[in-house]
């Protein structure tokens, strides 16, 4: 039996880890050869080593233009065409205030979660046109994209700033049979969560389960997310089977969204200040 995506070719940027490597790695496992970019090249030889010859691990900055450009270029070069690009990488950006923030935050932090889901928009559809196939978009933006008071300010405007991308990236491009689509995560079990809240690396993994445990009864659904959950979605929109699907943003959230959720994050930093001072 086939999986959902043989046959396609895939670029996944942030790749190394969290929801970008569970993607990439469900993407391999669902029949695509990848192309995973990200800085931690420690983490992405460890993860091109797990996967083999189906996935290829390229050291990429998405702040920077040229790399996510060779990014597909790499995808057309090793397997022969593009079909898939997911606009992921990102971290959690300049943490200030709206009355401490400067214009050197804000643009660091809008040209790493926003700027560079533009580019690769405009380098996906460049290489889709050429091929005269189409293709599908996917990019990460947030719960915090959907609603204020979810995160900081900065990473709050770049996650909305990506709905507005998708949502004239599908005017522009849904004639020529690309589609645009972004997936909204909510508390999700990632490499973010550690240094939002100032909890060395190396407690990383402690400090994940520690904070699923104290906000799961936060979550409508019960538990918080985890990468894999998101990975789901990604694949579906990435799937012929969301072909007439474009322009969406899709929150997966454990029902964050579809309720008030305003006491999580002041709970979530409580939760930390209680993790950091055991």
């Amino acid at each position: 039996m086939g999986g959902r995506l043989d046959g396609k070719v895939a670029v996944v940027t942030g790749g190394a880890s969290g929801i970008g490597r569970a993607t990439a790695e469900l993407f391999v496992a669902e029949g695509a050869k990848v192309v995973a970019g990200d800085i931690s090249d420690d983490l992405g030889a460890e993860l091109a080593d797990r996967c083999g010859e189906a996935l290829t691990y390229q050291h990429a900055d998405v702040t920077v233009e040229a790399d996510i450009e060779a990014l597909v270029t790499t995808a057309v070069e090793r397997y022969g065409r593009l079909d898939v690009m997911f606009n992921n990488a990102g971290a959690g950006g300049d943490p200030a205030g709206i009355q401490e923030i400067t214009q050197e935050g804000a643009d660091r932090t809008l040209r790493l979660l926003a700027t560079s889901v533009i580019l690769g928009h405009r380098y996906a559809a460049r290489q889709f046109v050429r091929q005269g196939t189409g293709g599908s978009i996917i990019s990460t933006s947030s719960v915090a994209g959907l609603q204020g008071g979810q995160s900081t300010l900065g990473y709050t405007a770049a996650k909305h700033a990506v709905v507005g991308i998708v949502r004239e990236a599908t005017a522009q491009l849904a004639p020529l049979g690309i589609r645009s689509n972004a997936v909204a995560p909510g508390i999700t079990m990632t490499g973010i969560m550690g240094p939002a809240f100032g909890v060395p690396r190396e407690r990383d993994e402690e400090f994940k389960a520690f904070l699923a445990t104290e906000l799961a009864d936060k979550q409508p659904i019960g538990r918080v997310g985890q990468p894999e959950d998101i990975a789901k979605a990604v694949l579906f929109l990435a799937s012929d089977d969301a072909e007439w699907i474009t322009g969406v943003v899709l929150p997966v959230d454990g029902g964050q969204t579809a309720i008030s959720m305003g006491g999580w994050l002041a709970a979530a930093g409580q939760a930390g200040a209680d993790f950091v001072a055991r």
